[in-house]
Formats: C-alpha cells, sequence, structure tokens
C-alpha cells in the first residue's frame, strides 16, 4: 500500500514539525514558573474532547473521544486523547473503531485555534446482508491531522486535513473532517 511518494512524505512531516516547531517557539517566550507541587500541574491540565451522533437511512454511529491537555503557556497546550466509535448500517456492516492521539494546540489569537494531532486508530468491520462476501477486517489506521478553528472560551469549531489520507482503509469519507471539541 503506497500512501505518498517520498518527496510528498517529507512535506507532510515537515508541515506537522513547523506547527509544533511554532508553538514550541512561543512557549519559550512566556515566562511561566514550572509547577512547584503537584496542584499546580492539576492547574494547568484541561479536560474535555468531542462527542459524536449520526443517524439517517439505516445508518447509526456514536463517538466518545475524551481528552486531556496541558496548558504550556496562554497559547499552547500539548495532549493525549482516546477515540471510541461504533457504527452501523442495516443488512451491510458493523464496525467498532478504538485508538488513541497525541495533539497540540497553538491560538495564535483568542479566537483562533490551530492543531496538530497523530491519531492511531484500531479498525474492525465486519459484512452482513448482501456484503456478506466481502472478507471481514481488523487493521490499525495512522492518520495525522493538521486543522484550524474559531474558538469561543471553552467550545471550538473547525475543520481538519487528514495529510495520510488513504481513501481504500480511511474510516472518514474524504481527508476533510469538521470538528468540534470543548475544554474546561
Amino acid at each position: 500500500m503506497k500512501l505518498f511518494s517520498l518527496p510528498t512524505q517529507k512535506i507532510v512531516l515537515l508541515s506537522g514539525f513547523l506547527l509544533l516547531f511554532t508553538a514550541a517557539l512561543d512557549a519559550q517566550d512566556d515566562k511561566i514558573d514550572p509547577p512547584k507541587t503537584k496542584s499546580d500541574f492539576w492547574k494547568s491540565v484541561r479536560f474535555g474532547g468531542g462527542l459524536g451522533l449520526g443517524t439517517g437511512n439505516g445508518f447509526f454511529s456514536a463517538t466518545l473521544a475524551p481528552t486531556a491537555v496541558y496548558q504550556f503557556t496562554q497559547n499552547f497546550s500539548l495532549g493525549v486523547g482516546l477515540n471510541g466509535t461504533y457504527s452501523s448500517r442495516k443488512d451491510q456492516f458493523t464496525s467498532t473503531i478504538f485508538g488513541g492521539s497525541i495533539i497540540s494546540l497553538f491560538n495564535p489569537i483568542r479566537e483562533i485555534q490551530l492543531s496538530a494531532e497523530f491519531e492511531e486508530l484500531n479498525v474492525n468491520r465486519k459484512f452482513k446482508g448482501s456484503f456478506s462476501d466481502l472478507e471481514d477486517d481488523s487493521y490499525w489506521y495512522p492518520a495525522l491531522f493538521v486543522g484550524a478553528g474559531y474558538r469561543n472560551n471553552n467550545f471550538i469549531v473547525g475543520i481538519r486535513y487528514d495529510l495520510l489520507y488513504d481513501e481504500t482503509t480511511s474510516i472518514n469519507q474524504n481527508a476533510w473532517v469538521p470538528f468540534v471539541r470543548v475544554f474546561f
């Protein structure tokens, strides 16, 4: 399975590292003392994530994606997340997806949030009905998202793009994926 040519891989990796490098430079500028006690650490941790629910025409999908990020500065945070999704289409398939992610968030201004996220998901699909001649499958799918969103306090809505998108194995219909995030 060939995802990208070598020059494209370099561009993808460079884009991701540039976003992280920019955020790291911002983190260097702010003079915030390191946590002195355990409670100081937890004051800088924000919890949140996303929920998803989709239905229609015999299709059902539900997603739970909790995330925890450490707020290094006013503008930069880094964290981890989990993802669990169940989806099915009547008389066609059922699918369970579980995995984790590493996410970096950068706010150049209060209202704009840029993100880079590496996600690794285990996909299990079982086909049924008229699709039962298809072979059930289980595989790992990596995704590298870069995104931008509008932020209003704890609520962020935006779009992200999967740089590693592969139409034969991706869980998304295309590389552009809208998102909603909430952090407390």
